[in-house]
């Protein structure tokens, strides 16, 4: 007897490195990760685009342009793809959420020394590097091992 095979299912999210005309790094402070950059879950019928602005606006209270896919994350423990984009601030007062209870503009010296989960700080050094090409990260976390990179060189 053969066991049902299962169609791979995996969770879609978006994340923004936002940057505002100082060029200052938008963080948000969450429960679960501490400070990292908005993002989350795209909602099924949602554009990577249209899902992103949804979280930056949730989590931050600003209204962001997305600019260019600079990184892609896979973490292999929950099967979740994070596409991660650079994007410029266009208006909005910083407003904590429920999700966010923190929500602040930092250095970006101050934003690499705030963020403490692993995957989270490989993505914020990849943008920042501001390769010409995409930089793929595939990792399992508990404890956070890199399994798999593709960077330019």
């Amino acid at each position: 007897m053969s066991l049902p095979i299962e169609a791979p299912r995996h969770i879609v999210a978006a994340s923004a490195l936002v940057r505002n005309d100082k060029g200052q790094i938008l963080l948000v402070r969450t429960h679960r990760r501490g400070w990292e950059i908005p993002g989350g879950q795209i909602e099924i019928g949602e554009s990577l685009i249209a899902g992103l602005k949804r979280e930056v606006l949730e989590e931050s209270g600003v209204q962001v342009e997305i600019g260019r896919l600079a990184a892609l994350r896979s973490n292999l423990t929950s099967s979740i793809v994070i596409f991660c984009f650079e994007a410029r601030y266009l208006g909005g007062q910083l407003r904590p959420s429920d999700e966010t209870p923190e929500v602040r503009w930092v250095s970006s010296e101050g934003a690499l020394e705030m963020i403490s989960h692993p995957a989270i700080l490989q993505s914020v050094v990849d943008v920042l590097a501001e390769a010409p090409d995409l930089i793929y990260r595939a990792y399992q976390v508990d404890p956070y091992q890199l399994v798999e990179s593709h960077a330019p060189h």
